[in-house]
């Protein structure tokens, strides 16, 4: 299309276009459109080729994909759901499972009177730091496991 001395010529014009294609023009507006097709043979062109294009695009259809593909689509579905949630009651019964073994031995530890105080407090601190960074790590494997853009793609 030859520039019509501004790029808000050239813009207009588009505009014009593109509210034909679609069928949203006024008369008055397509009687302006006309007159810029008339006197512009590379406009007219542009122009026979979108309404082509948009001939072509109305008229094609999606093919279904063969049962082949929605088998894997399910199966991968599952497959996501079933490993979800088993991840989810594993995370819960280990977290249950070490806060009670943990909650056993300090009271144990706090009844024993003959272990020095320093041990018995660096033994809990440890035992915290363990619970703690085990919770951290798999929250961490978790949130940034499903959110890895890249996760997806083969080497």
């Amino acid at each position: 299309m030859k520039e019509r001395g501004t790029d808000v010529g050239a813009e207009r014009i588009r505009q014009l276009m593109m509210r034909s294609l679609d069928g949203e023009l006024p008369a008055r507006e397509q009687e302006e459109l006309e007159r810029f097709l008339a006197a512009d043979p590379a406009l007219r062109e542009e122009w026979n080729r979108l309404v082509r294009l948009k001939e072509v695009t109305q008229s094609m259809m999606l093919r279904k994909p063969p049962d082949e593909v929605w088998k894997d689509y399910w199966a991968s579905v599952y497959s996501r759901l079933e490993r979800g949630i088993a991840w989810i009651l594993l995370s819960i019964g280990a977290i249950v499972l070490i806060s009670y073994g943990a909650w056993t031995g300090v009271q144990q530890l706090l009844a024993n009177v003959t272990t020095p105080w320093f041990v018995k407090a660096a033994i809990l601190a440890t035992l915290v730091g363990l619970v703690v960074l085990f919770v951290s790590v798999v929250r961490e494997k978790l949130y940034v496991g499903r959110r890895e853009p890249y996760k997806d793609i083969e080497r």
